[in-house]
């Protein structure tokens, strides 16, 4: 994935992760990824293997290069932009990703989000780790993709036709207890980077479709 951070515009970190975890959503389910799609392969074989997920930063003219490559972009409430492309091998990134950095994707929240819409699901943080939004962004996605998979078809076809909705919050240490030992879906991290390996990231809730901790 990569996210659109110009220098006088950058994105709320909220709204960025939400973002990120509705366009792992969106090429999930877009025709493209299922069936005889022109992802369907790549999309497949990048399931059935440990998944794993980039996020790095683009402005300007290399957002615009990003843009003209096969992917989907999704905006967010707050108008954070995420494009994400179809997995690719670690060795077979276009060159106009390649050349992106990971680094710089320290965003802030310029005011406390907001409550949760109503029957949304919630993707939970980890209220001890601290990861940059770059990697949360990817924490995020994961929790999305494990609630997806956890699903109905049915519960998959309204989701999606209500566009996704959806909240991501900070449990506070209580809550997050509670979580982790609930059954929900939680995202394990491979500890690639910034955290250490195992490490519980995110819980993904769910209430309205019976997955509540």
């Amino acid at each position: 994935m990569v996210v659109r951070i110009e220098r006088d515009a950058p994105p709320a970190r909220t709204d960025a992760l939400e973002t990120s975890a509705r366009a792992v959503l969106e090429i999930l389910a877009d025709d493209r990824s299922l069936g005889e799609g022109e992802w369907a392969r790549a999309m497949t074989d990048w399931q059935d293997a440990r998944i794993r997920k980039v996020v790095r930063r683009a402005r300007g003219a290399e957002w615009r290069k990003a843009v003209a490559l096969p992917g989907i972009t999704v905006v967010g409430e707050g108008g954070a932009e995420v494009r994400v492309f179809p997995p690719v091998p670690l060795d077979g990134w276009p060159k106009e990703l390649a050349k992106l950095q990971v680094s710089g994707t320290d965003l802030d929240d310029p005011a406390e989000p907001g409550p949760v819409p109503e029957g949304a699901p919630v993707l939970w943080l980890n209220p001890e780790l601290g990861m940059s939004a770059g990697k949360t962004m990817a924490q995020t996605g994961h929790g999305a993709q494990l609630l997806w998979w956890a699903l109905s078809d049915a519960a998959r076809k309204t989701w999606r036709e209500a566009g996704f909705p959806l909240a991501v919050r900070t449990a506070d240490p209580a809550r997050w207890a509670r979580l982790t030992s609930s059954g929900l879906p939680v995202v394990r991290d491979a500890g690639f980077t910034e955290i250490a390996p195992g490490s519980c990231t995110v819980v993904s809730e769910y209430p309205a479709v019976g997955l509540a901790g």
